[in-house]
């Protein structure tokens, strides 16, 4: 059986990579992304303080605090995307696909991926056009901290793209016989 150690291991439940490189390093951005979304949910729980502190005891107003929060809480959103991927921490009903023979729950498994492949796919392409067209006429919100708003979409395909890459990961390690969980036999 593959086993999930490795530089970018988090226990039983972390997406195995077995020792195949590109898999250990698709692991570690995942990671990455996991640290980043934390720091980014104290950073903002910190800015929130710092507002609640500006407003209650200095009796003064905020100007960029609440937007701030706003992008930061939906960035650590979408950069922790690929990190849950990767922990297994994402939704899963297997009800079905354990009452199917070894066989054919891989079939369902590889299915089931490439169907979230394909609609993520759609989002980072999207999701760039959205940044794209957000840096290229310069968009800024409409508040008096009138943020660049190409600097928080660019979490949308930049989440997404990496979440995308998790996935193929996923999609290759349970192809590749890497992964043999959700109840696949050494012998299918």
């Amino acid at each position: 059986m593959s086993s999930s150690k490795g530089p970018a291991s988090h226990g039983p439940n972390a997406a195995p990579t077995g020792d195949n490189f590109i898999l250990l390093v698709i692991a570690a951005l995942s990671t990455i992304c996991g640290w980043v979304s934390a720091f980014l949910i104290v950073l903002s729980v910190g800015v929130t303080c710092e507002m609640i502190f500006v407003r209650g005891v200095l009796g003064q107003s905020t100007i960029w605090q609440t937007e701030a929060v706003v992008y930061m809480m939906v960035a650590a959103t979408l950069l922790g995307l690929p990190y849950v991927q990767r922990l297994r921490g994402h939704v899963n009903v297997d009800l079905l696909p354990m009452m199917l023979p070894p066989g054919p729950r891989k079939v369902l498994i590889l299915a089931t991926i490439l169907a979230a492949i394909v609609v993520i796919g759609i989002l980072v392409f999207y999701g760039f056009h959205m940044w794209y067209e957000a840096f290229s006429r310069n968009w800024r919100s409409d508040t008096v901290w009138g943020v660049r708003l190409w600097i928080p979409y660019a979490t949308v395909p930049i989440g997404f793209g990496l979440y995308l890459l998790q996935l193929i990961a996923d999609f290759y390690a349970v192809a590749a016989d890497i992964d043999r969980r959700y109840g696949l036999s050494e012998h299918n």
